[in-house]
C-alpha cells in the first residue's frame, strides 16, 4: 500500500475512535449524574487502577506503555468533565472568590515594603516600579523579609525570584517551603544593567578585589575573566552593600558590582557600564503579602505541589493543565527537607482568574496532590 492509501485507512479508524470517544462521554456524563446522587467524589483511585492494568495487559507488550499513557490521559479528560457537569466548589475557590471580592480595585501606591539590603540595591529599584510612594525598609537577609511580613513589620516584601541570564534565586525558593504565610500579590521585571564602580580617582587597573552578591557576579562572569586571575571575586549579601563597603572602605584597590544609582548615592564612579553578559538581562520580582489579594486584571497563578513519589505523578498534573487549556510558564523542583528523592514543584500558570479553566482547577487540584499551596494570582508591572 502506498503513503495516501495507509492514510486513508488512518482517518477511517480516526472516525470511528471519534464516534467511540463521544459514546464514552455521553456515558461519563450519566456516571457522574449517578455519582452525584450517591454522594460520591469524582475520583475513584482503585477504579482507575485497575482499570489500566486491565487496559495494559489486553493491548501486545510493545504497546503497553503507550496504551497506559492514552488512556491515563483519557481519564484526566472524563475527570474534569464530570467535575465541569457537577461542580463542587471547594474551600480554597470560596478562599479566592472572597479575596477577590474584598481587595480594592486598584494597587496601594504607598505601603511599608521590606526589601533586602540597603539603599541603591535592586530589590529597591523594584519596589520603587511596584509603588508610586514605598516606605522601604531595609533587612539583612531574605528570610527576614518573610519574617517581616509573617509578623506584621510590613505590608509588603519585595523579592528576587528569576534572572534571564543566571536563572532561578533557588534561596527564595527553599525559603517559600519553610514559610507558608505569605501570598504573591503582584511581580515585575526589571532590566537590570551592572555597573563596576569605586571610588574616585580609581583606575581599572589598580583594582585587586571586587565584591558582589553571587548572581550579580555570575551575569557579568565573562567581563571577570577578562580581567584575568589576579583579581580576586568575594560575594556579599548584596550589590548595593557592596558599594557600601567600598565607599567605606580605606583601599583603593577594590571595587563592587552595583546599580548606577549607587555611583551617587555612595560618592563613587563608575569605572565600566553594563558589564553583564547579555543585554537583555532582567531579573522578576514578586511582591509578597500576607493576606491573600487578588486585583482586578490578574492573569498569573502560582502553585507550590507536593506529588507522590510514583511513576507518572508530574505528568497527571501536567496533562491536567494541558486538558484544561492552561499555558505553563515556569517549572521549578526543589528538594523536600527531611525527605529523601522527594520535590517540591513550583508552578507558574498563565491564566485569567475569571476564566471557567482557573475555577475548574482550583477545584480539581487536591484529587492529583499530595499537598499543594495555592500563592497567589497576580498581575505583572512591565
Amino acid at each position: 500500500m502506498n503513503l495516501e492509501e495507509l492514510r486513508t485507512e488512518i482517518d477511517a479508524i480516526d472516525d470511528t475512535l471519534v464516534n467511540a470517544f463521544t459514546q464514552r462521554m455521553d456515558v461519563v456524563a450519566r456516571v457522574s449524574q449517578a455519582k452525584k446522587e450517591q454522594g460520591l467524589p469524582t475520583l475513584d483511585p482503585a477504579r482507575e487502577r485497575a482499570k489500566l492494568a486491565d487496559i495494559a495487559s489486553k493491548l501486545p507488550p510493545e504497546l503497553a506503555q503507550y496504551g497506559y499513557a492514552l488512556w491515563s490521559m483519557l481519564f484526566e479528560i472524563s475527570r474534569g468533565y464530570q467535575n465541569a457537569m457537577n461542580p463542587q466548589p471547594s474551600a480554597l475557590r470560596k478562599e479566592i472568590e472572597g479575596a477577590m471580592a474584598a481587595t480594592p480595585n486598584l494597587f496601594p501606591p504607598s505601603a511599608t515594603v521590606a526589601c533586602q539590603g540597603v539603599e541603591g540595591a535592586y530589590s529597591q529599584l523594584a519596589c520603587e516600579k511596584l509603588f508610586k510612594h514605598p516606605q522601604v525598609m531595609y533587612f539583612g537577609s531574605f528570610e527576614s523579609v518573610f519574617s517581616a511580613i509573617e509578623n506584621g513589620f510590613c505590608d509588603y516584601g519585595v523579592l528576587p525570584l528569576e534572572n534571564s541570564t543566571a536563572g532561578s534565586v533557588k534561596q527564595i525558593y527553599d525559603l517559600m517551603l519553610r514559610h507558608s504565610s505569605f501570598k504573591i500579590v503582584r511581580s515585575t521585571r526589571l532590566k537590570i544593567d551592572h555597573n563596576l564602580v569605586a571610588k574616585k580617582g580609581t583606575k581599572l587597573e589598580d583594582i585587586k578585589e571586587i565584591f558582589s552578591h553571587p548572581q550579580a557576579i555570575s551575569q557579568c562572569s565573562a567581563y571577570l575573566e577578562k580581567l584575568g586571575k589576579d583579581v580576586k571575586i568575594t560575594p556579599c549579601e548584596n550589590t548595593a552593600a557592596a558599594a557600601e563597603a567600598v565607599a567605606q572602605s580605606d583601599r583603593k584597590d577594590v571595587a563592587a558590582i552595583a546599580s548606577h544609582s549607587c555611583v551617587a548615592l555612595y560618592g563613587l564612579e563608575r569605572l565600566a557600564a553594563d558589564i553583564q553578559d547579555r543585554s537583555n538581562n532582567y531579573t522578576r520580582f514578586i511582591c509578597i503579602s500576607k493576606k491573600l489579594e487578588i486585583y482586578p486584571g490578574a492573569d498569573k497563578t502560582s502553585l507550590m505541589v507536593v506529588l507522590p513519589h510514583r511513576p507518572g505523578s508530574l505528568y497527571q498534573i501536567l496533562a491536567r493543565f494541558y486538558a484544561l487549556g492552561l499555558n505553563l510558564i515556569k517549572l521549578e523542583s526543589r528538594p523536600l527537607p527531611d525527605r529523601e528523592f522527594e520535590f517540591m514543584f513550583y508552578f507558574d500558570l498563565e491564566t485569567s482568574v475569571y476564566s471557567d479553566e482557573f475555577i475548574r482547577m482550583v477545584d480539581d487540584l487536591s484529587a492529583v496532590c499530595e499537598e499543594f499551596q495555592y500563592l497567589g494570582s497576580y498581575s505583572e508591572v512591565i
